[in-house]
């Protein structure tokens, strides 16, 4: 009967037939839409649409010295012909490279410092791996002052390479501690624990860093992360000189306890004032996005947006890289005092 009746709507009015199907495309359209949660771009918004956006959470941080820094210096090493590594310290230090260091005893190490005795000496880590590693070279660093490592696997281990993946032992992993006691009761962070991909006959990858840690003196492991800007600026994951990290404070805590604790590496940001927000190109860069981390919006932009302008990316909430002011802010300032 519908169907009768449908053919003879169509046989005496096409415009029906017309009307039923762009009503049926739109609602698919707008299903399509909902269901991979398509939003609209902001320069599309009315300026009333754009102001009544959700504000995206902001992080507490609390800034933390790290004295230690260290860097690959060329990434055509090898296992059997070495690596040079780059090392920075406030204080003087030790560099300790365990080559082919097992990958459960090494997060077994990390987490009794977390549960055990604090791993602050270079002796206590070694025995905290319980040696499972083929060998370990030792470095004496100085303070403030740029150093350069070459650690190489010694040819009569017989040691060409790791195996194929997935494998079970770390190719190379170098150690940051502090070597007078006095000097560790003035840093949180008491050691940095660094994993690095070195080639081998077996694994020819170029070398890399894989994972870096900070381990504090109150039993809590960070993992360093590295912040990114966009093509026209500097990737902040690289610095030569110790850098300052930015714990999770406040309620962060709880989530960070359960699942481990992270920190972003940062630069110095007093010398780039000059670099422009990617959305206004009026005020300087301050804010990170998460998760994914992109250093490109200002802190009047930030507000605007629910997906990051570089990757697209849902952000959940953000961080400031800087608490002093703006240069808007400031004008803004004088005017009122004025």
């Amino acid at each position: 009967m519908a169907a009768g009746f449908l053919v003879m709507m169509y046989e005496y009015s096409p415009l029906f037939y017309i009307t039923i199907i762009s009503v049926c495309f739109i609602i698919t359209v707008a299903v399509v839409l909902g269901w991979f949660g398509f939003d609209v771009p902001v320069i599309l918004r009315s300026s009333d649409d754009t102001e009544s956006l959700t504000l995206v959470p902001e992080r507490k941080m609390v800034l933390v010295t790290n004295p230690f820094s260290l860097e690959m210096t060329s990434k055509a090493g090898t296992v059997t012909e070495g690596l040079s590594l780059q090392a920075y310290c406030l204080e003087d230090s030790v560099l300790c490279c365990f080559w082919g260091c097992e990958v459960r005893a090494l997060q077994s190490a990390l987490q009794s410092h977390q549960h055990g005795p604090r791993l602050c000496t270079p002796e206590l880590f070694e025995d905290a791996l319980e040696f499972s590693y083929h060998l370990c070279q030792n470095f004496s660093l100085q303070r403030e002052k740029k150093e350069e490592c070459f650690t190489q696997m010694q040819p009569e281990l017989g040691v060409n390479d790791f195996g194929f993946l997935p494998r079970d032992r770390y190719p190379l992993v170098a150690v940051l501690m502090l070597t007078n006691p006095e000097t560790r009761e003035n840093y949180n962070i008491v050691a940095s624990v660094t994993v690095l991909h070195v080639p081998d006959d077996k694994y020819r990858t170029s070398a890399r860093i894989l994972f870096q840690y900070l381990l504090t003196a109150k039993g809590s492991l960070y993992d360093l992360k590295p912040l990114f800007m966009s093509a026209d600026n500097s990737n902040l994951s690289g610095t030569d000189e110790p850098s300052t990290t930015r714990e999770g404070s406040g309620l962060q805590n709880i989530d960070l306890d359960e699942n481990g604790e992270e920190s972003e590496s940062e630069k110095e940001w007093t010398d780039n004032l000059g670099r422009d927000c990617v959305v206004c190109q009026n005020a300087p860069i301050n804010r990170v996005l998460l998760p994914c981390r992109h250093a490109c919006v200002c802190d009047g932009c930030v507000c605007h947006f629910l997906h990051c302008p570089i990757c697209r990316a849902f952000v959940q909430e953000s961080f400031a890289l800087s608490n002093n002011p703006t240069h808007d802010e400031d004008k803004e300032e004088d005017l009122m005092q004025d």
